[in-house]
């Protein structure tokens, strides 16, 4: 059976390898591996997304939904050094090149952690993901519903999502599902991708 970089433990020799990626406007090395989302380059959505980093405030309490091996956390770290970043996830791979990855470049606002380590009392000003749609709606769906009441009053969440994965359709059960409190808007497009913001009121 095919391992999934959403799987909890991915089985397989746990090889490392390194690549060189931009984040932040840093040129910098990273290690990958198997078995995580995108291991050989910062995939095309989550760098639409970075591409909009200078909407990060300079201090605040943030989170990366789904970290892999940490593109969106690092980089929100490097961004906004005064901030607290959560990097969660459930692939225990990508929490470990996360951290290791955080210690190379000298990153020390990561908390990185499973989804059901986060303090239950902590909110988020602003929520950064490329979430895993792959995983299914009722996942998915299951995901959002759980962090996206989390987002501290004025505070935003940031979603890219490829057209014909369902963007629209995501933002038309955001609108339904959170219709109350909430604000939902297409934040920009940009070739197939879309990014959807959240924003509580």
């Amino acid at each position: 059976m095919a391992e999934h970089y959403f799987s909890e433990s991915p089985g397989g020799d746990f090889k490392q390898r390194e690549i060189a990626v931009t984040l932040a406007g840093h040129k910098v090395k990273v290690k990958t591996a198997g078995s995580v989302f995108s291991p050989e380059h910062v995939d095309q959505g989550t760098q639409v997304l970075l591409d909009h980093l200078d909407l990060a405030i300079p201090s605040g309490t943030f989170l990366d939904l789904g970290c892999g091996w940490g593109p969106i956390a690092l980089s929100l770290a490097l961004h906004s050094p005064k901030a607290t970043v959560y990097a969660v996830d459930v692939n225990e791979r990508s929490l470990e090149l996360t951290k290791i990855n955080a210690e190379a470049l000298e990153v020390s606002s990561l908390k990185i952690s499973k989804p059901e380590q986060v303090p239950n009392d902590v909110q988020f000003d602003q929520i950064w993901s490329n979430p895993p749609i792959r995983v299914g709606k009722a996942v998915l769906h299951e995901m959002l519903q759980l962090w996206i009441p989390r987002l501290a009053p004025g505070g935003s969440a940031f979603l890219v999502v490829q057209k014909n994965l369902g963007s629209d359709s995501l933002q038309k059960w955001l609108e339904a599902e959170f219709s109350s409190g909430f604000e939902i808007s297409r934040l920009t497009s940009v070739k197939t991708f879309r990014i959807l913001k959240v924003t509580r009121t």
